[in-house]
């Protein structure tokens, strides 16, 4: 995708100048000629750099610079100005431009300066998008004394550098708690560095924890930097290291031993200087006793366990979860009824805030200003602890494994009005698996 600059300059010919030059350099070009045009082209458009002359006819460009920042930040602006007028321009630097060119403009140093103030850009960019994860992932701890203690904790493990280990079930929010911890560290400006060892096995694990060399094996068809190697100087985040297979086990133990390894198919042994969080929703000592994980292992990175507790034995947390996840799931303020706490609390939450997330989300499709009982109730799937059973005549029919999955589909697009993203992502389900399954059913009716 071409990088879009808007040139204000009110010389009709310097704009021709200017089009013509960076047209040619790649650029998509838009030119105006007065304030007025600049405020309306950056209030309808997102522009890479913007090239401003400070003389115009209806003010001044020096004005203005704070403006073009302000509605764009990650802009690279380039002021233009006469030889007379460098402490103005000086003065525009220190207002938010980014450089500035003196009358007549050497076009291959125009170029140069909007590449770099380009490029600068997209590290700020980067550096934005970078603080709003950071704000978006502060987990809520509660006020649980169960959470309060993984408050605890997981501040002290901020502080240091050791092995940490998170243990929790599915759904809990261990790789948000991992990411929180690393972001509070001195380590937070280096990669944080997520491997899923339950999705990977054998060789696929070990290649991409370790990288491989061209040749390694039969798909190895150029050289592939590890994960350990993206980690250097940040985290390396090992999620259901439990599911770690045995031989991977004996290989990544020299790993943090040593913090030296190599590449598969390679013999040159490089370094990497990484902190390690693992995650887990087994009982490593039991995987120990059973023999399936390495016992050197576990002792090497059970040095700071934290355990997060099931949302069933915290339910005084939920109103304030609640709170925390309306604040990221809904664009504005949303008012929610009292009771529908009390309903909540009630829940088994056998998915913990994970399930609670979703929920939430369904609710908020139905009602985007305002959540009651009644938009809970509607399709809820968690029964109420303690509830009594159905009686046999109360009980809807019995469905095989695959009607009931269909069922929920089907459920899951008409609520999101066919939107296969979000029903996938409320299901926890790929998009390719709702295709295949209603592919399935379509052939069967045919």
């Amino acid at each position: 995708m071409k990088a879009s600059v808007l040139v204000i300059d009110d010389n009709e010919t310097i704009l021709t100048l200017f089009r013509r030059h960076l047209v040619i350099a790649g650029y998509d070009v838009q030119t105006v000629q007065t304030l007025a045009g600049a405020r309306e082209a950056i209030e309808s458009k997102r522009f890479d750099a913007v090239l401003l002359d400070l003389e115009l006819p209806d003010g001044s460009g020096l004005d203005f610079v704070g403006d073009i920042r302000a509605a764009n930040p990650s802009a690279a602006i380039v002021v233009v100005t006469g030889h007379g007028d460098i402490p103005v321009a000086v003065e525009a630097m220190r207002r938010g431009a980014d450089n500035f060119l003196a009358k007549p403009v050497d076009m291959e140093a125009l170029k140069l300066f909007l590449g770099k103030g380009i490029e600068l850009g997209a590290m700020r960019r980067s550096q934005m998008t970078r603080r709003r994860m950071v704000k978006m992932l502060v987990p809520y701890f509660g006020d649980a004394p169960a959470s309060r203690e993984v408050f605890s904790l997981a501040s002290n493990a901020t502080g240091m550098d050791s092995t940490v280990v998170i243990y929790g079930e599915t759904g809990v929010g261990k790789g948000v708690l991992a990411r929180w911890i690393h972001e509070q560290s001195e380590r937070a400006l280096a990669p944080f560095v997520e491997v899923n060892c339950s999705t990977l096995r054998g060789e696929l694990l070990a290649s991409e924890l370790f990288g491989h060399a061209r040749g390694a094996f039969t798909s190895a068809v150029e050289d592939r930097q590890g994960l350990i190697e993206v980690a250097d100087g940040g985290t390396l985040f090992l999620d259901e290291i439990g599911d770690m297979d045995m031989g991977v086990q004996a290989q990544f133990l020299k790993v943090i031993e040593e913090r030296r390894y190599r590449r598969l198919g390679e013999v040159r042994m490089r370094t990497s200087e990484f902190r390690l969080i693992c995650a887990t929703n087994q009982p490593l000592e039991q995987l120990v006793e059973e023999g399936r994980f390495r016992r050197d292992l576990f002792f090497r990175i059970n040095v700071f366990p934290i355990t997060i507790p099931p949302l069933r034995e915290v339910p005084e947390n939920i109103p304030g979860l609640v709170q925390s996840l309306l604040n990221f799931l809904a664009p504005r303020p949303v008012e929610i009824d009292a009771e529908v706490y009390e309903y909540l609390a009630s829940l088994p939450w056998r998915g913990n805030v994970r399930e609670l997330r979703n929920v939430i989300e369904r609710a908020l499709v139905q009602s985007p200003s305002r959540l009651t009982l009644a938009h809970f109730k509607q399709g809820a799937s968690p029964s109420p602890r303690g509830s009594a059973a159905k009686s046999p005549e109360q009980a809807p029919p019995t469905l095989n494994l695959a009607e009931i999955e269909i069922q929920r589909i089907r459920e899951a697009m008409d609520r999101f009005g066919g939107d296969v993203r979000k029903a996938s992502s409320v299901l926890g389900i790929s998009r390719a698996t709702i295709y295949r399954r209603l592919s399935s059913v379509k052939k069967k009716d045919s």
